[in-house]
């Protein structure tokens, strides 16, 4: 946190200190480029939710419950 209360993060994209604040409104990124960078590594598959994957006994045509 910063002197006034407001709360610092790092940017995830460049690990810039940026202040979380309404005010800012690229957070959690300390800018629009950053974000745009983000959002491009996601749209490129870089970035993935690992997946457990289907269980080898499972029903091809029947959607399973995990």
């Amino acid at each position: 946190m910063s002197s006034n209360g407001t709360r610092v993060v790092s940017c995830p994209t460049c690990a810039k200190p940026v202040r979380w604040e309404a005010a800012n409104r690229y957070r959690p990124f300390c800018s629009e480029r950053c974000k745009l960078i983000d959002l491009g590594e996601w749209a490129t598959e870089s970035y993935r939710i690992p997946d457990a994957g289907i269980p080898e006994d499972a029903e091809p045509d029947k959607p399973t419950l995990t």
